[in-house]
């Protein structure tokens, strides 16, 4: 099999200005290559959900897409404060937001719902004080 290619970007915590600039510039990369329109679609969901849950949360992180021949799979990486209940963090309308970030428009509970309805795989890594690393993949087939 040969070697993935990777997309790696570093996510700017706190920067609302430049959120989801990662997920734009995926989506265009992938249409370079010429993937399935609703592969692409499904991809920037889940990593915009993504990025912005690590500039809301984490104070911003990594990111990384790799594009295999039969999936994708998204790497976000931070060293924010660890999710206390994942169970809780997966229900629809649960957030942790502040009222500022709400003001914003962002903070709505529906980053980690939506991260997981729109990859085929998702797993999470978290560590209380030390961070979180969630990995999606989508199939290609």
């Amino acid at each position: 099999m040969s070697e993935p290619l990777v997309f790696h970007f570093d996510i700017d915590g706190e920067d609302f200005i430049s959120a989801g600039q990662a997920s734009i510039q995926i989506k265009k990369n992938l249409r370079r290559i010429g993937l399935d329109p609703e592969i692409i679609r499904r991809v920037s969901i889940a990593m915009y959900e993504g990025e912005i849950n690590m500039v809301i949360h984490a104070k911003g992180g990594e990111a990384d897409v790799k594009l295999y021949e039969d999936r994708i799979e998204i790497i976000l990486a931070d060293k924010g404060p660890g999710i206390k209940n994942i169970d809780e963090a997966m229900q629809e309308g649960f957030s942790t937001a502040s009222d500022t970030i709400r003001s914003l428009g962002f903070g709505a509970g529906m980053g980690l719902p939506n991260m997981k309805r729109y990859s085929d795989e998702m797993e999470i890594n978290t560590e209380i004080g030390v961070g979180t690393t969630v990995r999606m993949v989508i199939k290609l087939a």
